[in-house]
């Protein structure tokens, strides 16, 4: 039996995030959550590195022949240096004060000009005007109550689970911008799973708050790796967003390089000449606005010109251009991208195929993003399908049909469980091995030869191939079923003719006439 030390503890970390959550949402009051999660954001950011900071200087201070102020021995311990007025005493002791806000901004740039790395990251907008400064003080107090840069906070992550849940909140409130910052945990969980990123050079072209890179780093360190044994590189075309994916990643500690620029990668390649071991990525789906007509003869369309009226196979390729030439790349896109033949995307698709490059096609179940409610597919392709440590498979396309896995965790999303996860990987490294023991699933998965897809018109669509569990209804027994338990309802109700024309206005919206 635990002590009742214990059980505390495991009840606190059991929702602490949700309850700071809710306790910090309440003091938003009028302001939009778009503009609020930078504010509470770089509060966390700031106790975590002042905690760090706290820890070290006590031991130094304690320590003959140190001294607790040399900036020079934070640096040799990878710790960030903070001045005495940006200190989260000093700020959390001045807290009631209305000035308050021009002393955070304050601090933000004190810290900046002592850690070269932190410049141009922090948000300095604790001063304006219409943030509410008796608000702030509470939201100093509610941050000041968590443990995050010391030894013990750090051992359980406790800055990594606020941080994370925190993004994912605010994304749910923001909406569909949300999705700008963020994806999901268990889709990104998924794609390291599934590439295995232990060493190389790691790359996301539209990196968001940085999640692809977290959690490439926690994969490396849970298989006995270690932090360098991975280069980061990204792009990001918010700033915003790209100072929150810089102090995302200073937090933990990860080196990486990612470039801002409000070009974007299509306009302006920031990392034009890197070849890159694994890309993951979640770009914009869709997106009509990426400037195509200015680039219709850009030397990255190998496979054909992306139409000017919707991006995916731009990035596809954008993607595909980056990769070593043992590079492998995971990225979303919407489900239209496995069968449209408008404006040209069928002939690139084919001729991608024809290269040999796609490795493995998923198809993912919907209500996993806070920014769409449609279902995506998750593609992966590979630069050498020969030789690069796993068999041939040059011949075969994996096909995995997840759209029925995951569970509800509310009324609006989904995710995907450990036991999913660890299900569609382990398919996806059977087929990839020389000692495997890879077999079709009805339902689930298909190793389909490169013959079979041209015969499927190029469509890459799981389903296609997978087949289904249960054998289809016939269309003629359904029809008479149909007209049998519409009559048998009508009846049950008194005007039963105005409630058969609404079932059969009903069923004409999804498809089917009575």
């Amino acid at each position: 039996m635990p002590k009742v030390s214990e059980k505390k503890e495991a009840n606190f970390n059991l929702g602490f995030e949700e309850k700071l959550w809710k306790a910090a949402d309440k003091m938003r009051s009028n302001m939009d959550a778009a503009e609020y999660k930078h504010i509470v954001l770089g509060l966390i950011f700031l106790k975590y590195i002042s905690d760090a900071f706290d820890e070290l200087y006590t031991r130094l201070s304690k320590t003959k022949d140190s001294d607790a102020e040399d900036r020079d021995e934070y640096i040799a311990e990878n710790i960030f240096y903070v001045p005495k007025k940006a200190r989260w005493k000093f700020l959390q002791d001045n807290a009631k004060k209305p000035e308050i806000g021009r002393m955070i901004d304050d601090a933000m740039d004190a810290i900046e000009k002592e850690n070269p790395k932190l410049k141009g990251v922090l948000p300095k907008i604790y001063g304006k005007e219409n943030l509410d400064k008796a608000r702030l003080g509470e939201l100093i107090d509610l941050v000041g109550t968590i443990g995050l840069g010391d030894k013990e906070s750090k051992s359980k992550d406790i800055l990594g689970r606020v941080y994370e849940y925190f993004l994912g909140q605010f994304a749910d409130a923001e909406g569909k911008s949300g999705g700008q910052f963020y994806t999901p945990r268990c889709i990104v969980k998924l794609l390291v799973q599934m590439l295995e990123p232990y060493k190389g050079r790691v790359f996301d072209p539209c990196c968001g708050s940085g999640g692809m890179f977290v959690q490439s780093e926690e994969f490396v360190e849970a298989h006995g790796g270690r932090k360098g044994d991975l280069s980061i590189y990204g792009q990001e075309s918010n700033q915003t967003t790209w100072r929150l994916a810089m102090m995302n990643l200073a937090i933990r500690g990860i080196d990486a390089n990612i470039t801002w620029n409000n070009e974007g990668s299509f306009l302006n390649d920031g990392q034009r000449d890197l070849k890159a071991d694994f890309i993951m990525a979640n770009p914009p789906f869709n997106d009509s606005d990426w400037s195509g007509d200015k680039l219709r003869d850009d030397p990255r369309w190998k496979f054909g010109v992306p139409p000017a009226g919707n991006a995916n196979f731009a990035w596809v390729q954008h993607f595909i251009s980056h990769l070593s030439p043992s590079g492998t790349a995971g990225f979303l896109l919407a489900n239209g991208s496995m069968s449209t033949n408008t404006t040209g995307e069928g002939e690139i698709r084919k001729n991608i195929i024809e290269a040999g490059l796609v490795d493995c096609m998923l198809a993912m179940p919907s209500q996993l993003f806070y920014n769409t409610m449609i279902p995506v597919s998750i593609w992966f392709v590979s630069r050498d399908r020969k030789n690069h440590k796993f068999r041939d498979r040059r011949d075969e396309i994996l096909f995995i049909d997840a759209r029925n896995m995951g569970k509800m965790i509310d009324r609006r999303h989904r995710e995907m469980t450990e036991e999913d996860i660890k299900k569609i990987s382990d398919t996806y490294h059977a087929f990839r091995s020389k000692v495997g023991k890879y077999e079709d699933i009805k339902g689930f998965c298909k190793a389909a030869k490169l013959e079979e897809v041209k015969k499927q018109g190029y469509i890459l669509t799981p389903g296609r191939y997978v087949g289904t569990e249960s054998v289809d209804e016939d269309p003629e027994v359904f029809d008479e079923k149909m007209k049998r338990l519409t009559k048998e309802l009508c009846e049950q109700f008194k005007e039963s003719k105005e409630l058969e024309e609404e079932i059969k206005k009903n069923l004409k919206g999804i498809g089917y006439s009575l």
